[in-house]
Formats: structure tokens, C-alpha cells, sequence
């Protein structure tokens, strides 16, 4: 993996502010969505698009792409608006999202959108379904990074644990699971709704690598991340700790936002917000 300089840093700060500006603006024109969760993702994706994944916009069904699974498709917003922001398809595109007829529905449709690796949308689904191309890599002996992206409240289905088990079984050292560790679903904070307790002693107990890192600081994912695919013993997660609505002070860490769209004098309070950045 490339070494992450001070300006590519800052290169990326940038561009996850602008992908935070392009989810407030989709959001908005959809009039529904989910706000919290892609605000607070925003800078993984980013690093993920536009410094570690091997991938082509240019040429999506590339064979020897990464593959990347979104099992959390409520937060696509923050996929289309990077995949955007890569190339992928027009950045003016994403003010289509939800709308009759567009590419960009609620949930990721791969008919829909050929470049996606999969449809989601059942909770707890995408962690099995990464772990299926995993599989079919290691049999053929083939060099992709299977990544996993997965929520903290979808741990409440018993389907993550049962992938958690068999990942282990088979020793899948090309999967890289990232939780999204923002402590807050749509009902409340995750611990009132379904204690997760320790989700890295869980994931030990289960026989995974573990590592944690703060979501919003490139270096420190960066690191975890080559830590992760430097580990050849099964397969590694990636608890990230992260700020639902990162970047709107007045919507962080309010789980009310986890699934509600701003309205015009919202959206201008956060574009304003946000367009005071500086890296």
C-alpha cells in the first residue's frame, strides 16, 4: 500500500468535505434518506476510493478489482456520492437519488448500477455475501481484497455472527470487515436498544484480527488497514470509531438523523457549515 504524505492528507480532507457537501444536496433534493450515517462514513469511503482500493472507474468490471460490500445499503448515499466524486458517474447524477426512475434508489441496486458488487438492503445480509467472494478468491488463488462494510446496529442479526463464525472456519485472510462504530441506530443509542457490549472482545472471541482506529483520521485508518491485509492468519475487522453527521456540529451524534433528510433551511445551515472548511 501507497504511504499516506501530508498532502495527500490533505488532498483527501478536501475531497471528503466535498462528498459531504454532494450527501447534504442529494439528501435534500430526495426529500428522505439517511443523513447521519454516510456524513459520519464519508472519510473512510473517501480513503477507501481514492488512495487504498485497487480499482478502474474507467473500466468497473476490471477482474482484478477490489471488491467492496456495503451490508449497511441505508448509508449509500456516501457510496454513490464517492463513487461520484471517483468518476463513476456524473457528480450532477446524485441529485437523482430516491427519485422515480433513477439509478440511485434508497438501496443500492446492482442491475441498477453494474459497478456496484452487490444489491443491499436487509441488515446483516452483506458480511455473508463478502465472505462467498472471499471464498471463491482463496479456491482460485487469486490477490483481491474482499472489504466488508457493516454498521454497529446491524450486529443486533444473527446473521453477522454466523458469517463472524465461518470467515473464522476458513481462515479468509483477503477479507477486511470495517464496523462503523457510531454508536447510534434508528431507535436510539445502540446500547439502549441491544447492548453490543465489546464488540473487539467478541470479535476475538470469535477468532478474527481486531483492530480499532478512529474513523476520521486518514493516517490512523490507513495504518489499520495495511495492518490488516499484512496479517495472513484469517480474517481481520476494523472497528472504527466514528461521529454520526461528522461535520455538522448540530447534527452530531443525534441519533434523530440516522434516518431523516434535511429540509431547505437545514441543508443551507450545513452547506454553509461545511463550505467554511479548511484542511
Amino acid at each position: 500500500m501507497e504511504t499516506l504524505t501530508d498532502a495527500k492528507i490533505k488532498e483527501l480532507k478536501v475531497i471528503a468535505n466535498n462528498i459531504r457537501k454532494s450527501i447534504i444536496e442529494m439528501l435534500f433534493e430526495a426529500g428522505s434518506g439517511h443523513t447521519a450515517g454516510p456524513l459520519g462514513m464519508a472519510d473512510i469511503f473517501t480513503l477507501l476510493y481514492f488512495h487504498i482500493l485497487k480499482h478502474d472507474p474507467k473500466n468497473p468490471l476490471w477482474a482484478n478489482r477490489d471488491r467492496l460490500v456495503l451490508s449497511n445499503g441505508h448509508i449509500c448515499p456516501v457510496l454513490y456520492a464517492t463513487m461520484a466524486h471517483a468518476g463513476y458517474f456524473p457528480v450532477s447524477e446524485l441529485k437523482t437519488l430516491r427519485k422515480f426512475g433513477s439509478r440511485l434508489q434508497g438501496h443500492p441496486h446492482r442491475e441498477f448500477l453494474p459497478f456496484m458488487e452487490t444489491s443491499s438492503g436487509p441488515l446483516g445480509s452483506g458480511l455473508s455475501q463478502a465472505i462467498g467472494m472471499a471464498i471463491v478468491e482463496k479456491i482460485y488463488g487469486g490477490t483481491k481484497t474482499i472489504y466488508a462494510l457493516l454498521s454497529d446496529g446491524e450486529h443486533d442479526e444473527g446473521n453477522i455472527w454466523e458469517g463472524v463464525m465461518l470467515a473464522n472456519k476458513e481462515k479468509l485472510s483477503n477479507l477486511i470487515a470495517i464496523v462503523d462504530r457510531n454508536n447510534i441506530q434508528i431507535d436510539g443509542n445502540t446500547e439502549r436498544v441491544m447492548p453490543l457490549g465489546d464488540l473487539r472482545d467478541k470479535y476475538i472471541s470469535f477468532g478474527w484480527n481486531v483492530l480499532e482506529t478512529d474513523g476520521h483520521n486518514f493516517w490512523e485508518i490507513n495504518n489499520a488497514v495495511y495492518k490488516a491485509k499484512s496479517h495472513k492468519g484469517g480474517p481481520s475487522v476494523i472497528i472504527a470509531h466514528t461521529i454520526p453527521g461528522k461535520g455538522v456540529k448540530e447534527w452530531e451524534n443525534d441519533y434523530h438523523w440516522h434516518g431523516k433528510a434535511p429540509n431547505r433551511d437545514e441543508a443551507e445551515m450545513a452547506l454553509k457549515e461545511l463550505n467554511k472548511f479548511h484542511a
